[in-house]
């Protein structure tokens, strides 16, 4: 080969790795990295991730899982999913299984704070980079994790609150139906919850049970709810999923005067919002999350971006309440894994 077909050899092949990084690169704003970083940050060979949320049969999560693997072939990473199924036990049998093999880096959600600090803690000791998504493994005092992306849920479970707060005009009967209670996101919601509406002396809650993210536990919470409450104002729940499943049951039972609020801000909740079906919800950015740890994760192995000084220990991915005004251009954020 001449030098000339070299030279256009390597041409070729800077440009396609550009193109690559390109398209990456060009999309990062959202996630507030610096593009030259992220150009710097993409592996000339495939790295090997192992991810897990919390249960795949959440929309949340499996949002998640889509944007975790597109946001991985942008950066050349191999993504393999270890799911929580929604359940402590079998996420600890998945993270055990996890720890016992090697990897560029790992981002975990649990399911539950404390369930997993074990085989976390001996893939921190092995030298593996983890990200921890939306719920803490464990305080962050007590365990090194690479970084915390997670929303405020505080914020947002207060947020959503004084919307529906708001919309009663001060005064009625609100349930709030709550996720898994060793979830630390799931306290912050409660918490932003109660904080709110302490501020309202004439609105009355009726109930606060958790359901723990299952939609058909939440089916029969309402069941019984409708049934013992003849006067029902507004509803909290701590993700959409369940909103929509209570949503159903109001429906049969001719209901739906019941102003409701979620978290989450999935497709199926941002089309209900502008039908009406939903008065409001919040927006926990899955895309953001899950594409955030890939970032963070090739940052840390390629660039040798060091645990609090290259990124901070919690990076808040906060994103806004959504209602009819906006619900059209959160949908198309989602669409492209942005948030």
């Amino acid at each position: 080969m001449s030098g000339t077909d070299k030279t256009a050899t390597t041409r070729r092949d800077l440009l396609q790795a550009a193109g690559a990084a390109g398209a990456a690169t060009a999309l990062l704003g959202g996630l507030g990295i610096n593009p030259a970083l992220a150009a710097a940050a993409r592996s000339e060979k495939p790295l090997k991730a192992a991810f897990s949320n919390a249960g795949l049969q959440a929309t949340w999560c499996a949002q998640g899982k889509q944007a975790a693997e597109w946001w991985g072939k942008l950066f050349n990473v191999e993504v393999t999913w270890f799911d929580g199924q929604l359940d402590a036990v079998k996420q600890r049998a998945a993270i055990d299984n996890m720890a016992s093999q090697k990897w560029d880096f790992v981002a975990i959600q649990a399911f539950g704070i404390g369930t997993l600090t074990q085989p976390v803690q001996k893939m921190i000791d092995a030298g593996i980079p983890v990200i921890d998504m939306d719920t803490l493994i464990a305080p962050l005092d007590q365990i090194k994790v690479h970084s915390f992306l997670a929303p405020d849920n505080e914020f947002m479970g207060a947020s959503v609150t004084q919307a529906l707060c708001n919309a009663m005009g001060g005064k009625g009967k609100i349930i709030m139906t709550q996720g898994a209670l060793g979830h630390t996101g799931a306290q912050g919601r409660a918490k932003g919850f109660n904080t709110v509406v302490k501020q309202f002396p004439n609105i009355e809650v009726l109930d606060t049970q958790p359901a723990d993210w299952d939609v058909s536990k939440t089916a029969r919470l309402w069941e019984t709810y409708l049934t013992k409450y003849p006067q029902i104002d507004a509803a909290f729940f701590h993700n959409d999923d369940m909103a929509l499943a209570a949503y159903n049951i109001m429906k049969a039972r001719n209901r739906t005067n019941i102003l409701i609020g979620g978290v989450d801000a999935m497709p199926p909740a941002i089309q209900a919002v502008s039908e009406g079906r939903m008065f409001a919800t919040v927006r926990n950015p899955s895309c953001r999350i899950h594409g955030g740890a890939i970032i963070a994760g090739v940052a840390a192995v390629t660039a040798g971006e060091k645990s609090g000084q290259g990124i901070p220990k919690h990076v808040i991915t906060d994103g806004p309440v959504v209602t009819k005004a906006n619900a059209a251009g959160m949908q198309w954020m989602q669409d492209h894994f942005l948030i």
